[in-house]
């Protein structure tokens, strides 16, 4: 790994991620995000100048070091709100379950009906949860990390495109549900536009992620407890 291939790396995802930030402002439609935008023009760049997966990623990798602390960081966003995590536990706690048991089941259950085998299966149970603890989770369940990657970021960009539409299609009146709905099924990503939303929305989209992480862990341990029972 050359120290060019490492700036390389580096250099495009932020200025990738940049420039799509600073289109989405000028342009505002949910179908320009900017995560989308980014992976988009990177793509872009490596197939037409044949630049070999590789060389990016040499630099890509260091980007995604980040992740684990980025992770951690959920935990002072969970502090920071614990007045209204406490105030409306049961809610909550409630919306996370359901959207992570809906998430993993629906997940598994699509893989199984278009024939997908058990490894991709895997891959995709943790797809609505934030990337370090669904590349966790896919790892300990025999997933394809590779796999688990991709899925998380679609789902994240298609929640973050969606939820406005959603939410005001199925009426939802209440700041609490919507912030735990966002978070719940589609992570850092969807949170983004919760707060563009409204400040509680944000919030509460905020410790969804923190919510459901843990429970989306602890579910696919009890899950790989049973199969080798």
């Amino acid at each position: 790994m050359s120290f060019l291939h490492l700036m390389f790396g580096i250099v495009i995802s932020l200025v990738a991620f940049q420039g799509a930030v600073l289109l989405n402002r000028k342009i505002r439609t949910p179908l320009l995000n900017p995560l989308l935008v980014a992976v988009t023009f990177i793509i872009i760049v490596l197939s037409v100048f044949h630049i070999p997966l590789q060389d990016y990623q040499a630099g890509g990798k260091v980007i995604s070091y980040f992740l684990g602390p980025a992770t951690a960081v959920l935990a002072y966003s969970i502090y920071r709100q614990f007045a209204i995590l406490k105030r409306h536990f049961i809610p909550i706690f409630v919306g996370c379950l359901a959207g992570s048991i809906t998430s993993m089941v629906s997940a598994y259950l699509l893989c199984r009906a278009f024939g997908m085998d058990q490894a991709v299966a895997m891959s995709t149970l943790p797809k609505s949860v934030t990337t370090p603890i669904a590349m966790s989770v896919s790892q300990e369940l025999g997933g394809i990390t590779s796999i688990t990657v991709a899925v998380v970021i679609a789902s994240g960009i298609m929640g973050s495109i969606l939820a406005p539409t959603l939410i005001r299609l199925f009426r939802v009146k209440s700041p609490i549900a919507a912030g735990v709905a966002i978070g719940t099924c589609s992570h850092a990503v969807g949170t983004t536009k919760a707060m563009e939303i409204g400040e509680l929305e944000g919030a509460m989209s905020g410790i969804a992620i923190g919510v459901s992480g843990l429970l989306t862990m602890i579910i696919a341990m009890l899950y790989h407890t049973a199969l080798g029972a």
